[in-house]
């Protein structure tokens, strides 16, 4: 799980580094760059009883849920966060154990 996490947060971190890029239109400035290292030094992961929190700044960005119990989810799961403390129940993201997930550098895209 901890891989898989690792994993995650660099995922998000490219997707960060990329979308600057994009912005920038491949000329990153040192203010580019000193927002890149910030954002990767901001972005960290809480793990509690049920979800393992994923946190950008003071921002949530999504939850993986860290349960092998849940009623209606899988290990792995990624929600989007309802709220600072909660995730949305909705449905998954997709499943960072299985991989092929998608997401942005803002949180997990919403459901098509």
């Amino acid at each position: 799980m901890n891989n898989a996490i690792e994993t995650l947060i660099e995922t998000i971190k490219n997707d960060y580094y990329q979308w600057t890029l994009a912005c920038a239109k491949g000329d990153l400035s040192e203010i580019n760059k000193r927002m890149i290292e910030d954002f990767d030094d901001g972005l960290r992961f809480e793990e509690g009883r049920k979800y393992i929190k994923v946190l950008t700044g003071g921002s949530v960005w999504g939850f993986v849920v860290n349960v092998d119990n849940d009623k209606k989810f899988r290990k792995g799961d990624i929600l989007k966060a309802a709220g600072y403390n909660a995730p949305a129940r909705n449905a998954p993201r997709g499943n960072i154990l299985d991989g092929g997930y998608s997401i942005r550098w803002t949180g997990p895209n919403y459901l098509i």
